[in-house]
C-alpha cells in the first residue's frame, strides 16, 4: 500500500514521488548499463543493446523500490529530528546491504530463469552504484526536509494568524462593552434631565445601533461608508440629548467611502468627544469629520469638564492596537492645548499585513 496510495506517499516521503521513481529508475538504469556493459557505446545490434539494457533496468528497479522502502520503514521507525544521525547511519548501511544482496541474487536469478550470465560483482563498479543509490537516495532526503521546512514554516504562520485573530476578537470585544459603558452613562443624565418617555426613546434608539453591531459581524476591517453609518446612528442618539449643542460638520468625498477602517473607531473617538468635554448652549461642542490624503481626521476643541466622568481608558489604546496588528499604519494623536485632533489610517488591500489578509482569507 504504501508504494501506490498517494497519501501514504505524501505522509512518509513528503511528496508524491510517482513521477520522480519513473524517470528517476530510466535515468539510474541507463547510468548503470553504462558502467557495466555500455550497451548503447559499443558497436551491438540495436536488439542486442535494448537486452543489456532491460538488465539494468531490471536490477535498478529492484534497488530503487527496496531501498525506497526501507527508507519508509526507517522514518516510521525514528520519525523525531533527533534521530536524523542515527536514521541515515542505518539508511546507508542498508543501502550498501541492499545493493549488494540484489546483485548477487538478481544475477543469479536471470542466470537460472533466462540463462544470462550476468556478472556484476566487480568491486570499484558496485561501489559506483552504491554511490549513485545514496546520492538519489539523498534527493528524497532533501526534499522531505524541504517538506518539513515548508509545514513547519505554515504551522508557525498559522499559530500567528490565531494569535493575531484572537487579539482583533478581544479588542473587538472590548469595544462593545466601552460603547455600552458610556451609553449606560448618557442614559442616567437623560433619565435624570429628561422624562421617562425620552429615556424610553433612547433606549430603543440603542437597540438599533446595537442591531448594526451584531449585523456587522466578526469583521476587522469594514468600508468607511459602513463606518459613517454607525457613527451617524450614535450622533442621532446623542442628539436627542444635546440637541443644537452637538454640531458635526462632515467633509467626506465619495472616492474614499470604500477604503478600509477599523470597525467602531470613529464611534469610539466621538464618544471620548462628547464624555470629556463640556457640551452646553453657552459651548456647543463642535466636531470636524473630514477625509483626505487616505486619512480620517477628527478634530474637537478642547473643553474639559469641571468634573470628569469615570473612564475606562479604552478608546484611542483598542484602536491603536487593532492598526498595529492589521496595518503598518498607525494612528496619529495631537494635542496642541486648543485642539484634540485624531488621524485615523483609511486602509486598502495593499496596506494591509499579510498575515491579516491571511486571516481574512
Amino acid at each position: 500500500m504504501k508504494l501506490v496510495n498517494k497519501e501514504r506517499r505524501i505522509k512518509y516521503l513528503g511528496f508524491d514521488d510517482k513521477w520522480f521513481i519513473i524517470i528517476g529508475i530510466i535515468v539510474l538504469s541507463f547510468i548503470a548499463d553504462f558502467i557495466f556493459s555500455n550497451s548503447f557505446g559499443r558497436d551491438l545490434p540495436i536488439e542486442h543493446a535494448l537486452v543489456s539494457w532491460s538488465v539494468s533496468l531490471f536490477f535498478s528497479t529492484l534497488n530503487w523500490f527496496a531501498i525506497r522502502e526501507i527508507m519508509i520503514q526507517l522514518r516510521i521507525r525514528f520519525p523525531e529530528y533527533k534521530d536524523t544521525f542515527k536514521r541515515i547511519i542505518l539508511f546507508s548501511i542498508a543501502i550498501i546491504l541492499t545493493v549488494i544482496l540484489i546483485d548477487t541474487a538478481g544475477s543469479a536469478f536471470l542466470k537460472k530463469i533466462a540463462g544470462l550470465n550476468f556478472n556484476h560483482i566487480e568491486k570499484s563498479k558496485i561501489i559506483s552504484i552504491i554511490i549513485i543509490s545514496m546520492m538519489t537516495m539523498s534527493i528524497y532526503e532533501a526534499i522531505s526536509f524541504y517538506a518539513k521546512l515548508q509545514k513547519s514554516i505554515r504551522d508557525e504562520e498559522k499559530a500567528k494568524r490565531a494569535i493575531v485573530q484572537i487579539q482583533l476578537d478581544a479588542l473587538r470585544n472590548q469595544a462593545q462593552p466601552h460603547f455600552l459603558f458610556n451609553t449606560l452613562n448618557t442614559l442616567r443624565d437623560i433619565i435624570d434631565q429628561n422624562t421617562k418617555e425620552e429615556a424610553k426613546q433612547f433606549v430603543d434608539k440603542i437597540a438599533d445601533v446595537y442591531r448594526f453591531i451584531l449585523e456587522s459581524g466578526s469583521a476587522n476591517l469594514i468600508p468607511l461608508h459602513d463606518e459613517l453609518k454607525f457613527a451617524q446612528s450614535y450622533l442621532h442618539i446623542q442628539s436627542e440629548r444635546f440637541g443644537e449643542n452637538l454640531k458635526v460638520v462632515w467633509d467626506i468625498p465619495s472616492k474614499t467611502l470604500n477604503l478600509l477602517i477599523v470597525p467602531m473607531s470613529l464611534q469610539l473617538l466621538l464618544e471620548n468627544a462628547i464624555k470629556h468635554n463640556v457640551i452646553s448652549k453657552n459651548k456647543p461642542l463642535h466636531i470636524s469629520i473630514q477625509a483626505a490624503d487616505d486619512l480620517l481626521i477628527v478634530k474637537n476643541k478642547i473643553q474639559p469638564k469641571s468634573t470628569q466622568m469615570p473612564s475606562t481608558k479604552l478608546g484611542l489604546k483598542n484602536i491603536e492596537r487593532r492598526y498595529a496588528l492589521i496595518s503598518h499604519k498607525s494612528i496619529e494623536i495631537v494635542n496642541d492645548g486648543e485642539m484634540f485632533s485624531i488621524f485615523l489610517p483609511l486602509l486598502n488591500e495593499a496596506d494591509q499585513k499579510k498575515i491579516h489578509e491571511d486571516i481574512n482569507h
